[in-house]
This record gives structure tokens, C-alpha cells and sequence, in this order.
């Protein structure tokens, strides 16, 4: 999952708010669908009229050669034992980490920022970890991509159903905007809730690398996931939210300056895509933040269903998107706080610095 870029909505002429709050220290296939994440859609030039990215990326020989190459690999690997593939799939993420020197400092300047109070051994250790957590989402995604990909539904616990049902009395027909991030085995999310016969959407990001994200497509489409491409986001967010559908958005990736709201994320101003804020204010559409944690055996999951997260509506338009968006980002750092070895710290969160700051990363 990536990150959306939402920063502009039909009908606004608002660019997105770039006040700050005080720092603290393609292709078809057979599926069905997966829990709360919309299709992306590429941005569009500003004030102009989105318009829908209707089919998958085309694929040339080349890329459909790779595309079909990766998805048979998919299927091999997916016939290995859990008790083989999961140590291998481990193995794999801690060799990347020993030798791809490049992102482990992006990791350790990230977990520097988010705890400061701990040692650097103790990051060290949370940062191992998260290498070792994504392993193991590396073989769940074999896995959904391979053979008996419905057996994952066993492995899925939900925690906070309850609070679901209540959002659907209060909004009744109405979409749900899922929060969410790059936690845990973050593709199983959508996944497995799908799976489960959730009609979910998936904001999703076209990728440079066309053959991998046509099988991130198809194996999302397999599981049940609808993507929303980039390319008109806003709008096919909207209408997947009038039919009643779940949408699901991960705030927790750099965005663009010219979409970007500066609010803190772990004590540090980061820039954040303000269009999850701006959906909800114009659709009156409910956010919730749902989160997959991995349990202690590694093998199980529980998708965490949380309380709404209430909107603060001032009329000034702005700040209020300012304040959501800065709601969203503490309800992502408080899990990742109480879960750090489950969250993508590899990422360069903090790439995009507000006016007149010095950077964060220096590579």
C-alpha cells in the first residue's frame, strides 16, 4: 500500500493548507475483494477536472513476459511450507537489512526522531525487527498471490467489530473512510477483509516498475480488493463512498509540497496529504482507523477497528483541515508507539520540510 495523494477536490479552488503546528522536539484478473484502501489517481494539474484512469496500465511484451514470470514464481514459492517459508522469507528481509546500508540509516534517523529517549541499541533491535516483520508480510504475500490464498482468513482475528456495527447505525448507507498505514502485514489488511466479504477500495499509486505493479494489482484484485488508480482519486473516493463502500488511505508517506499539510508526526513536522481531511469534510463520511497487528506467534494477525476519530468543523475550511489531518497522524503514531517493530521506518518520512527548515536525511 502507498500513501494517496488526495490534496485536491472537485470543486474546491483550496490549495492545500501549509500551516504548521508546533514542533515537539496492470491487469485483469479473476478476485474478489479486500479491506479498506481506495484507488490513487494521478494528479491532475491544478483546478483542472480530474478524469477517471478507467483500465490497468497497459503492458508491453517485455513487461508481460516479467508480469508472468513473477506471478509463476508467486505460485512456486507459494507451495513451500509455512515452516520453510517464513524462516527463508525472514532470512531474505535481515540480509536486505545488513546490506542495504542506505536505508537502515533512513530507519535509524526515523526511530531517532520518534524515540529519543531510547539507545541506539534499542533501536538497532526495533529496526531488526521491522526488517523481520516484513519478511514475514513478504510471505503472506506469497501466499496471497499463490496457492491457497483463502486459508489466510483463518489467521485473521478482529478486535472492535463492535465499533464498526456502531458506525453503520450512525451512517447508515453511508462509505467509511478507513485510516490507515504501512503496518504490520499491511497488505493483508485490505486483504483479508475482503476475503471476508467486505467490499473494500484501495487508493493505490501507479508504480515505475509496470510489470511489479501489475501483479500488485492482480494480486490485490484476486483477494477482492478494488484499486482506485491515482488519476482521479477525489472523485472515484466520493462515489465509492455514495454506493456505501469502504475506502481505505494510508497517511503515513511523504506527499508533495503543493499537497501538503506540516502537522507533527513523532514530535517532527511532516508533510502529510491533506485530501483524506478535505473527503471527509465534504462527504460527511465517518473516518475510523484500522490497523492489522501481528501477533505474538507471528503467524496470527488482529485488524484493530478503533474509535471515529470526531472532525473538527470550525468553517475555516484550512484549519480545520489542518487539525484533522493532525488527528489522523497521532492516531497512526500512537499504534506505531505501542507496536514499533511492526512499522515501515525505511521510508523518508520527513523528505519534504516546511519552508526555511534544514533536511532530515542525508542520503
Amino acid at each position: 500500500m502507498e500513501s494517496p495523494t488526495l490534496g485536491e477536490i472537485p470543486g474546491s479552488n483550496h490549495a492545500p493548507a501549509n500551516a504548521a503546528v508546533p514542533k515537539r522536539g496492470g491487469i485483469d484478473s479473476a478476485g474478489h475483494a479486500t479491506p479498506g484502501l481506495a484507488r490513487r489517481a494521478n494528479a491532475s494539474p491544478r483546478g483542472a477536472t480530474p478524469k477517471f484512469e478507467a483500465s490497468e496500465p497497459a503492458l508491453g511484451l517485455r513487461d508481460r513476459v516479467l508480469f508472468e514470470a513473477m506471478r509463476a514464481a508467486l505460485f512456486l514459492l507459494s507451495l513451500i511450507p509455512d515452516f520453510v517459508l517464513y524462516p527463508l522469507a525472514v532470512a531474505g528481509a535481515l540480509i536486505v537489512h545488513r546490506l542495504d546500508r542506505r536505508h537502515a540509516r533512513i530507519g535509524l534517523k526515523n526511530l531517532a526522531i520518534a524515540f529519543p529517549e531510547c539507545s541506539e541499541a534499542e533501536r538497532q533491535r526495533i529496526l531488526r525487527a521491522s526488517y523481520a516483520n516484513l519478511g514475514r508480510s513478504a510471505a503472506e504475500y506469497i501466499r496471497l498471490g499463490g496457492c491457497f490464498y483463502r486459508r489466510l482468513i483463518g489467521r485473521i482475528s478482529y478486535d472492535g467489530i463492535e465499533r464498526r456495527e456502531d458506525v453503520e447505525r450512525r451512517y447508515p448507507g453511508r462509505g467509511v473512510l478507513i485510516l490507515t498505514a504501512h503496518f504490520g502485514s499491511f497488505e493483508l489488511l485490505p486483504a483479508g477483509h475482503a476475503l471476508r466479504g467486505h467490499q473494500i477500495s484501495l487508493v493505490h499509486r501507479t508504480q515505475s516498475f509496470v510489470a511489479g505493479d501489475a501483479l500488485l494489482s492482480w494480486v490485490r484484485r484476486r483477494a477482492g480488493v478494488e484499486t482506485l488508480r491515482k488519476r482521479s482519486a477525489a472523485r472515484a473516493v466520493l462515489k465509492a463512498l455514495r454506493a456505501g463502500k469502504l475506502v481505505g488511505i494510508p497517511l503515513d508517506q511523504n506527499t508533495r509540497r503543493r499537497e501538503a499539510v506540516f502537522v507533527s508526526f513523532f514530535s517532527e513536522l511532516a508533510a502529510t496529504t491533506g485530501g483524506l481531511a478535505r473527503l471527509a469534510l465534504m462527504s460527511g463520511a465517518p473516518v475510523v482507523p484500522v490497523f492489522i497487528v501481528r501477533q505474538p506467534d507471528s503467524r496470527t494477525h488482529r485488524i484493530e477497528i478503533q474509535d471515529e476519530i470526531p472532525l473538527a468543523k470550525t468553517g475555516n475550511l484550512e484549519a480545520d483541515i489542518l487539525e484533522n489531518t493532525r488527528r489522523f497522524n497521532a492516531a497512526i503514531e500512537a499504534i506505531v508507539r505501542r507496536y514499533p517493530e511492526q512499522f515501515l521506518w525505511t521510508h523518508r518520512r520527513y523528505r519534504t520540510r516546511p519552508p526555511g527548515a534544514s533536511k532530515v536525511y542525508d542520503c
